[in-house]
């Protein structure tokens, strides 16, 4: 099969027949053999039922619907585990996601060698509430990711080799970073493409300004775990033998301020009348504990039954 269109959606029953229609035209004109995936993220209005008439209507519609909402990074996960296609596309449910872009990602995907291949909404028909956060937070995906060359993580409109959505797991709200997802999984040729984005026929948006906050927090999780995920003791370790180290000295020079006062005879007071004797002892604890914390991740890191799993992409052996 040449490409399954993955679609996540939520409460959006009117426009599902019109981009289902929209993305038959268009397989159908450049004769690819294609599934269309509608993931029904709990929905409280007629969207199920319009999927079920339309897997009724056409052998290439399938529907999953899921019991109560869940959010869009498990709709894709689920999605990504039931697509066949050797290409893979996601995009909105929404309609401002223009299928006819498909052919050409299609393309960069297979043609010019790409994992993956992010959309850029450049016009956008969005409010400044809304272009301005998202202009910051791109700024500082592309900067900690090290993803240079995309303007739009966030852009619903992508497409993927088949081998990137099965060895990524999106969860959480993960789905604004399948990029970087991607690339520390050792898929690294992500491309860009300047797509079209349409005014919102139908309905209201679904997300609020909280998914900037919940983002940011989410990368510095990815960026941890990608970083350090397999080697907690290095970061937690070396920095809670800093920490401990720097409480140990402070509290040596304040002992030897005290026995250098004693053998001049000079009044000095208690040590423990001292704040800095506390910050000292605070410091070593801290450090202590920081330091406890690296070795337990490192062990429940060595207990973990993948420890071992790796992004593997060829392998060759004598005879082959």
């Amino acid at each position: 099969m040449d490409i399954s269109v993955v679609i996540p959606l939520y409460n959006e029953e009117e426009s599902l027949p019109e981009l289902n229609a929209w993305i038959a035209r268009v397989m159908n004109e450049h004769a690819f053999s294609y599934e269309v995936i509608f993931i029904n993220d709990g929905s409280t209005d007629g969207s199920w039922d319009v999927i079920e008439k339309l897997t009724q209507d056409s052998d290439h519609v399938k529907g999953i619907k899921f019991r109560r909402n869940y959010g869009k990074s498990p709709a894709l996960y689920c999605g990504f585990k039931e697509a066949k296609g050797d290409v893979v596309i996601t995009m909105d449910a929404d309609l401002q996601d223009s299928p006819d872009e498909i052919p050409e990602l299609y393309r960069m995907i297979m043609v010019e060698g790409y994992d993956l291949v992010s959309g850029y909404k450049q016009k956008r028909y969005d409010p400044l509430s809304k272009t301005i956060p998202t202009k910051l937070f791109n700024a500082t995906v592309r900067r900690i990711s090290g993803i240079k060359n995309l303007h739009d993580f966030n852009c619903g409109l992508k497409a993927y080799r088949k081998d990137v959505v099965k060895n990524i797991e999106v969860y959480g709200e993960m789905h604004r970073f399948i990029p970087y997802l991607a690339k520390n999984a050792g898929f690294d040729k992500i491309g860009e493409k300047v797509v079209q984005h349409q005014a919102r026929k139908y309905g209201k948006s679904k997300f609020g300004l909280n998914r900037f906050v919940n983002g940011y927090l989410d990368l510095l999780t990815l960026w941890f775990l990608g970083t350090f995920g397999r080697k907690p003791m290095h970061v937690f370790g070396f920095l809670g033998t800093i920490v401990f180290f720097i409480g140990f000295l402070a509290a040596i020079v304040i002992g030897a301020d005290k026995l250098i006062a004693l053998g001049r005879g000079i009044p000095q007071r208690l040590v423990t009348d001292s704040p800095y004797f506390y910050i000292s002892l605070t410091m070593m604890m801290i450090g202590t504990q920081l330091f406890l914390a690296g070795f337990l991740g490192d062990l429940i890191s060595r207990s973990s039954s993948n420890r071992n799993e790796y992004q593997i992409e060829k392998t060759i052996r004598c005879g082959d």
